[in-house]
């Protein structure tokens, strides 16, 4: 499988589904955010999940584009929410233009998602309705917990794991279960090929937080301590909080209350991180959600080969440097 040509087939699709059409104001900024690059995951994730089920690629564009279209949606809004200067290394949308224009396009971008499903025919169109609607209530949850988090005084794995979950996770899901319902896959499959992507990606996230604190600069992509500077209560410090005594877990908390932003903070919070011996625990949890992921993937009923390339797929998406 040439992901290559499949992401190179996909984007031409994809470019082709945003009107040239006045107001100019309205769609350009679509155009914007869908050029300025990406690494299309969901979108080759539904493309690839219709194949493992025995479907042509070419019946999977619309569905991916749908997928596609719904998560740069809500990167969008994220941006406004995070009063984000970039995206993919350009201005965000609203940064560009301004925030109403921002608002209306993103808007616009979630119901192009919904009209994409219209390709279908009427069974597989009301799965697929259904299934969207039940992601973006949920990726709406999950942002609102995350919101919510930045003022709270005490945050539970728990809770933490059911943030990720709703705003990350689902839509993994979401891409790969959408693959089988224009596949027509059996309801089982249906089940196991979403747990895959859904446990996929809370491990991803997990990783993620680890890497922002822990994680090789060159090879993670982003400069590290990202997270502590934004005092985000990630699972790292939810965990390092369980774990210290209560001096140092005074300490850390009036840390994240204080107003600094130099590296002597950040590294702190990490000589604290690493007293608590969070980081060796939280690389765990993230491989327990993988290997969770790879039972589910063991469960669905697809082709040998089509298991090989997933389990490489899951493996490579969590290899990144440590």
């Amino acid at each position: 499988m040439n992901l290559k040509n499949y992401k190179e087939e996909f984007e031409e699709f994809l470019l082709q589904q945003i009107p040239d059409k006045n107001p100019e104001k309205l769609y350009l900024p679509i155009k914007y955010i869908l050029h300025n690059g990406g690494k299309r995951i969901r979108a080759l994730m539904v493309i690839l999940s219709a194949e493992s089920f025995g479907q042509s690629k070419k019946e999977s564009f619309p569905a991916a584009a749908a997928i596609e279209i719904f998560h740069n949606f809500t990167l969008l809004h994220d941006d406004i929410m995070d009063h984000a200067d970039i995206r993919r290394g350009h201005p965000t949308v609203h940064k560009k233009w301004d925030e109403n224009t921002a608002i209306l396009s993103g808007d616009t971008m979630l119901i192009l998602a919904y009209k994409m499903l219209e390709k279908y025919e009427a069974g597989k169109y009301k799965k697929l309705n259904t299934l969207l609607n039940k992601t973006a209530i949920e990726v709406c949850e999950g942002q609102q917990m995350d919101m919510d988090f930045e003022t709270a005084n005490d945050v539970s794995a728990e809770d933490y794991l059911k943030m990720i979950r709703l705003k990350t996770a689902v839509l993994l899901g979401a891409a790969l279960q959408f693959g089988g319902i224009i596949s027509n896959a059996k309801e089982e499959d249906l089940i196991n090929i979403y747990r895959f992507g859904e446990n996929l990606g809370i491990a991803f996230q997990i990783q993620d937080d680890y890497l922002d604190s822990f994680g090789d600069e060159k090879n993670f992509g982003k400069k590290i301590g990202g997270d502590i500077l934004d005092r985000k209560k990630t699972i790292l410090y939810i965990d390092s909080l369980k774990h210290l005594d209560d001096k140092d877990k005074e300490k850390l908390k009036s840390l994240f209350a204080s107003n600094r932003k130099d590296k002597g903070y950040i590294n702190e919070v990490l000589q604290l991180y690493n007293k608590s011996g969070a980081p060796a625990r939280i690389k765990k949890l993230a491989e327990n959600y993988t290997y969770k992921s790879l039972e589910n993937l063991q469960n669905t009923n697809i082709p040998t080969k089509y298991k090989s390339f997933w389990k490489q797929f899951a493996l490579e998406l969590m290899g990144r440097s440590n």
